[in-house]
């Protein structure tokens, strides 16, 4: 094909990428997807056309720069990272002008700046060093042993046995092993030496000569030359100045080592014809399967992952299991068993050294040995979230997370958590998120080597042939990803149209032939999503305590999106149970105290007590259209979240409307909303209270009496939930208590965040 039927063939995808953004609504809504996804296929089918879809995609986001297209902005520019990191003979004219744009781009706002200063570190390194983006990409996620770059990461995909079906657990599972059988860690490893020679030498470089000496080699061989490259392209791109030319002349000597001089020596005459440059897959992350049966499985999973099963074996008691080699000196402190102070006298208990000697000095005040205990360091806090400091969430080209919390404990795991389901699903890992903020404060194990990403994919039920698609499809169990997919247009178009995808996939028959090369489209999305899905935004935690008995201690759990309530019919016991007023149980639904505090725009805390006969309420925590999509509800910042307060429930009230006319006394109903922070709501009367967490069956809680809903604090360690003892002026002993601690924010990563 003529390299002007190339560039219009690439302009005719790029255009129905654009068009597909642009339209809210698409009329053929089951290609939705493919057209990213056809236009990566095309690169890899024809490497060396790149640098034509390169030009492409660097005209139409400077075009939407000038006309302020922002909606087109973070898309294009994902799509031309993807690009850059797999190509090789990238002109490096193409590199300063995508590195230039990125730069332009750090004088807007969030999250275009973020994103451009992500692209920006990583062109910046890729200009200099050609081949560092997939050498890193293939270390990290196959998990290939380097010294010179120690990062590993792993996808687990979690899926709800009881919620999925098993076809589409079938069908996952075997299309994930079908690819993986062919990345055996000798096939990375020819992968990294060749991309890496490639993107150096461009058409200098022999490739078919290259392809057969790396086939022909031995596991012995390709290690050697495999750790020859990393350490050439890490050695230079750590340098403060990294030298293009240097780097040059340190692979053309592996180069010529590898084939010999007679063959490059042929080359450089022009013996040979050039050949056409071969793709050189960049192969999908290494993605285990789980099957989600343990209400501790996310703990176990992520603990292997840093220990594996041949070094660590799990305890019964889970409290009880600790990493090998994690204390640390600085992590030691001496806690005395006695008072506290003494007088150490190092001469003896019968001679006392001379008051003006500097052993006397030392000796003033000295704390007896104790036994040691580990503790935190004064000025440390568990951090508001897994994934490193906000705002910077890929530096250098490294995963992200990437840095110490605890001084010598580096981060170099990535775990990328990626839950397949519907809102049940999310429910149970906020469940399970919480379980884990709180078991590192009693362990502080792994957030010190672990950087956290949760990614999420929805798969609802399929439609009922024959019925309604809104009752069949069960639209609210989507709310969540409906949100995602709101506030991030590229989030909509490639990952929520997935879920068909997966669901005729599941249909289709088993194909077990794995000796032929197959495109599986699902996982070539979910390796685009994990990749470059690096923005997060965070969801708030709600804390129920559910009573049964007002003389008991209340149970408590988590929601993320909804708290469902309906009035039992049956009647609680008297005793325990409130005074029942006159009248109160006439009518349809039950008496109701509610006390709340009003959110505001002011922050100003507003307390209000109200009275009602109510036949239900509804408490959720996720906007439910455009025009409560903003930052004041949902923020792509931690921190700015627990400066502000952002989040808030909508609480939707059936209430019971008594009226009387000349036929008698009637009842109607109607639905009054609120928007609160903390709300307690009580029964009145007898009638007891049903409630759904998250709107799963599995987490329903019967004859309720009381319930307090409020967000859910982040979890503390002993030290920090300590109180310290003070004299005031009077003499008298007082408690000072600790900072009121942040709220729990979930991150879900996304690929641009919230746009306004």
């Amino acid at each position: 094909m003529e390299s002007s039927d190339v560039e219009l063939d690439f302009q005719r995808s790029v255009q129905a990428v654009l068009r597909e953004l642009n339209t809210p609504k698409p009329a053929l809504q089951s290609n939705q997807g493919m057209w990213r996804w056809s236009l990566h296929k095309k690169v890899e089918r024809n490497p060396g056309k790149s640098s034509i879809l390169v030009r492409i995609l660097l005209r139409e986001l400077e075009k939407a720069e000038s006309e302020d297209g922002r909606r087109v902005i973070i898309p294009l520019l994902l799509t031309l990272m993807s690009v850059l990191t797999k190509a090789t003979g990238i002109p490096e004219d193409l590199y300063h002008r995508a590195y230039t744009f990125c730069t332009r781009l750090l004088t807007l706002p969030a999250p275009y700046s973020t994103v451009a200063l992500d692209c920006a570190i990583r062109l910046k390194t890729e200009t200099a060093v050609p081949g560092t983006l997939y050498q890193r990409t293939v270390i990290a996620e196959q998990n290939l042993i380097s010294e010179l770059y120690p990062y590993q990461e792993r996808v687990f995909l979690f899926v709800d046995p009881e919620l999925v079906s098993a076809s589409v657990c079938s069908a996952l599972l075997l299309e994930i092993q079908a690819a993986q059988e062919q990345q055996t860690p000798e096939a990375c490893m020819r992968h990294v030496v060749s991309h890496a020679l490639q993107a150096a030498l461009g058409e200098a470089c022999h490739t078919g000569a290259l392809n057969r000496k790396l086939q022909a080699s031995s596991r012995r061989v390709l290690e050697y030359y495999f750790h020859a490259v990393v350490a050439a392209i890490e050695q230079v791109a750590s340098e403060d100045s990294p030298s293009r030319l240097g780097h040059l002349e340190k692979m053309e000597e592996i180069y010529c080592s590898l084939l010999g001089p007679a063959t490059t020596r042929r080359r450089c005459v022009g013996d040979l014809l050039q050949d056409r440059l071969p793709s050189i897959p960049l192969p999908s992350p290494y993605i285990t399967f789980h099957l989600w049966t343990d209400q501790e499985q996310l703990w176990k999973e992520l603990v292997l992952f840093l220990r594996p099963r041949s070094q660590l074996r799990l305890s019964a008691d889970l409290d009880a299991l600790d990493l090998q080699g994690f204390r640390l000196d600085q992590d030691l402190a001496r806690v005395s068993t006695d008072s506290g102070i003494e007088r150490d006298l190092p001469l003896g208990s019968d001679e006392l050294p001379d008051p003006s000697s500097s052993e006397m000095e030392r000796a003033a005040l000295q704390r007896k040995g104790g036994i040691k205990k580990r503790v935190w360091p004064p000025d440390f806090f568990m951090p508001g979230s897994w994934d490193g400091p906000p705002g910077l969430h890929r530096r250098t080209g490294r995963p992200s997370g990437d840095g110490e919390l605890l001084p010598g404990v580096s981060r170099v795991h990535t775990a990328r958590v990626l839950i397949l389901g519907d809102d049940r699903m999310l429910g149970r890992l906020a469940q399970a998120y919480y379980r884990l903020r709180k078991r590192e404060t009693k362990k502080f194990c792994l957030t010190p080597r672990l950087s956290l990403q949760l990614y999420y994919i929805p798969v609802l039920a399929p439609q009922v042939t024959g019925q309604d698609p809104e009752a069949s499809r069960k639209p609210e169990l989507g709310e969540l990803a409906s949100f995602l997919g709101r506030v991030d247009p590229w989030y909509e178009s490639t990952v929520n149209t997935l879920c068909p995808a997966i669901l005729k996939l599941a249909e289709m028959p088993p194909y077990l032939d794995t000796s032929r090369t197959v495109d599986p489209f699902i996982l070539d999305v979910i390796t685009y999503y994990v990749r470059m899905g690096t923005q997060p935004i965070y969801f708030q935690l709600y804390k129920v305590k559910i009573f049964t008995s007002l003389s008991h201690d209340p149970t408590e759990d988590i929601f993320l999106t909804e708290l469902k309530v309906k009035i039992q019919d049956s009647k609680s016991p008297k005793e325990g149970s409130s005074p029942r007023r006159r009248g109160a149980a006439e009518g349809t639904g039950a008496e109701l105290s509610m006390c709340y505090q009003k959110a505001l725009l002011s922050h100003r805390p507003r307390e209000v007590t109200v009275s009602l006969r109510a036949t239900g309420l509804v408490l959720k925590a996720i906007p439910a259209g455009d025009t409560e999509v903003s930052g004041f509800f949902h923020c792509t910042s931690p921190n700015a979240a627990s400066a502000t307060d952002c989040s808030c429930l909508h609480v939707s009230v059936t209430e019971v409307v008594k009226s009387s006319n000349l036929a008698g006394r009637s009842f109607t109903t109607s639905t009054n909303t609120f928007r609160t922070s903390s709300i307690q709501v009580q029964s009145q009367d007898q009638r007891l209270l049903t409630l759904w967490l998250d709107k799963d069956g599995r987490r329903t809680f019967r004859d309720v009496v009381r319930f307090e809903a409020s967000p859910c604090p982040e979890p503390c360690s002993r030290t920090q939930k300590s109180k310290t003892s003070a004299l005031n002026s009077h003499g008298q002993e007082t408690e000072k208590n600790m900072a009121k601690p942040n709220s729990l924010l979930m991150p879900i990563n996304t690929f641009s965040g919230i746009i306004q």
